[in-house]
């Protein structure tokens, strides 16, 4: 089949819309479409006409016709299918249908008739994909500037905690030239030093002792005779292997400090975001930070059950100053016996084993310090299970079409062990022109047009509030439509149930002053 012209007339042969599929002059088809009012009888059931030259198949809707303009050897079966799909399609690009409106959408209808028909002949697609095409939206296109804001927030997350860092060196470097206390440098070895896990961390601290960090280490020549009668460093003070890092957001901060001293007022862009990354956590201020943190990776089945259940866990120490690195860590855990604890290498397994105490195979050593993010990694631990008791938020979606409307209730359930924070629950709708009509809704919502997605959110999830639901209505749509849900939470306890007991100092004297921050979050959570 040829399809010469698709096009949208009035009754009087004037064309509103015309797409023409062969090398062909305005005055000709205009000629062709004034024309067709002329042979079209009344009172005919027909649905084509034709004439010497060509053969027009055409639709009323309402005032208007569409008409194919195609030649006497086309197959009238083909050019059927094709006008009963154009049809289908123009009253999803024009509401209502009269002139005036099909001259304001004349330029979608051409795209959409486009999708339709390729160099006279007809594409295999449906109406739902030509809206698709038409829309150009790109899973990969979101992706990319997902990831690319992502990677932005972490600079920016970095850079402040460089600059925090360089001002307590400062801060450090100044009470070291009072006399606070005498620095560690003028005295043992200086040296460079592989830490916990990094493999480029230079160290001169001489609290270390000879054989200090986590790591293999290499002595160089001693700094005592050179430190003579000159300022002591710092011992928290930033290692030259940093300095080239350092330097690009040490001169953002003095251009920034110049511009206040000149009046300026400076806005830092700081946005709240629900499951923040570990960079954006605040500065330790206690002399030893222990963290707990686990991360769910969970797929739950729409019809109930459980598709994937993985938890992983790890304990982190971060240390401020080289004093206080001589300790070990007793915990305490809930007993889970599904959960496998496996230590770093460097951690005496058998004090672990038999007392839940954390600690160097070296006495000796102590714990490295100044690590950035949560510092150094002491425990990890697993668990995976099929138990849908045990899910710490369930979730059940029921659509049903009713006429011209789709109907969705969505309901979630809450596991009594946690009390969940910042829940966002993200369903994928159809595209829709207008916002879902929302009628029932625990919690507040939010319709993200260009994703297609309603997002529901909930502050808190306790026992005031352990169940909810959410009703709206969309119009009609197949039920696959409305998955996968996604889910976003975070929580103050963790299936572990892993508790900090005590800081057991090595050397004797009153053990540091500790903090602990337990977090449980959702890496992947869906249901499918």
């Amino acid at each position: 089949m040829v399809v010469l012209a698709a096009s949208v007339v009035i009754k009087s042969g004037k064309a509103l819309v015309s797409r023409q599929y062969v090398d062909m002059s305005r005055i000709r088809i205009e000629g062709y479409l004034a024309s067709f009012p002329k042979l079209v009888g009344t009172g005919k059931q027909h649905t084509y006409v034709e004439t010497e030259n060509v053969r027009y198949v055409y639709q009323p809707i309402e005032s208007l016709y569409l008409v194919l303009v195609t030649t006497k050897q086309s197959n009238i079966l083909e050019d059927l299918e094709t006008l009963r799909l154009l049809s289908k399609l123009v009253p999803e690009y024009t509401h209502p249908l009269d002139e005036e409106e099909i001259c304001k959408t004349a330029f979608e209808l051409i795209f959409a008739f486009d999708e339709v028909i390729a160099l006279g002949h007809k594409e295999n697609v449906t109406v739902a994909q030509v809206k698709q095409y038409c829309e150009m939206e790109s899973h990969e296109e979101r992706l990319h500037k997902l990831v690319l804001q992502n990677k932005i927030d972490e600079t920016k997350d970095l850079m402040k905690r460089k600059a925090n860092e360089i001002d307590k060196s400062k801060i450090e470097k100044n009470r070291t030239g009072k006399g606070g206390y005498t620095s560690l440098h003028s005295m043992g070895s200086g040296k460079v030093d592989i830490g916990f896990g990094s493999e480029t961390s230079i160290s001169s601290s001489g609290g270390f002792g000879g054989s200090s960090g986590f790591g293999p280490s290499i002595e160089v020549d001693s700094f005592s005779a050179k430190s003579k009668g000159r300022p002591t460093v710092s011992a928290t003070a930033p290692s030259k292997g940093l300095g080239m890092k350092l330097g690009k957001t040490q001169k953002t901060n003095q251009f920034l400090e110049s511009l206040k001293a000149e009046g300026e007022v400076i806005v830092e862009d700081v946005r709240p975001i629900i499951g923040q990354s570990k960079s954006s956590a605040p500065p330790p201020t206690d002399p030893v930070t222990l963290t707990v943190e686990e991360k769910l990776n969970i797929t739950l089945k729409r019809d109930g059950g459980v598709s994937s259940f993985d938890v992983q866990g790890t304990l982190s120490l971060q240390v401020l100053g080289p004093d206080d690195g001589f300790i070990q860590v007793q915990i305490e855990t809930g007993g889970n016996p599904g959960i496998l604890f496996k230590t770093h290498p460097n951690i005496n397994k058998e004090l672990f084993s038999s007392s839940n105490i954390l600690g160097l195979k070296d006495p000796n050593r102590p714990f490295p310090h100044g690590q950035a993010g949560d510092g150094v990694s002491l425990l990890k631990w697993r668990m995976q299970t099929l138990d849908e008791s045990i899910v710490p938020l369930t979730i059940n979606c029921w659509p049903s079409v009713s006429g011209n409307e789709t109907y969705v209730n969505i309901e979630y359930e809450a596991s009594s062990m946690f009390d969940l924070q910042n829940v966002m629950i993200s369903v994928p709708l159809p595209a829709l022109r207008e916002p879902p009509n929302v009628s029932q809704i625990n919690g507040d919502y939010r319709y993200d047009s260009r994703n297609s997605v309603l997002e529901w959110s909930i502050l808190l999830i306790d026992n005031s509030n352990r169940s909810g639901s959410l009703e709206f209505v969309v119009p009609p749509a197949d039920s696959s439509i409305f998955f996968p849900i996604s889910v976003h939470f975070s929580a103050a306890r963790t299936f572990s149930d892993l508790k900090i007991q005590s800081i057991l100092p090595i050397k004797g004297g009153s053990p540091p002053k500790y903090s602990q921050r337990t977090v449980m979050s959702t890496e992947n959570y869906q249901v499918v």
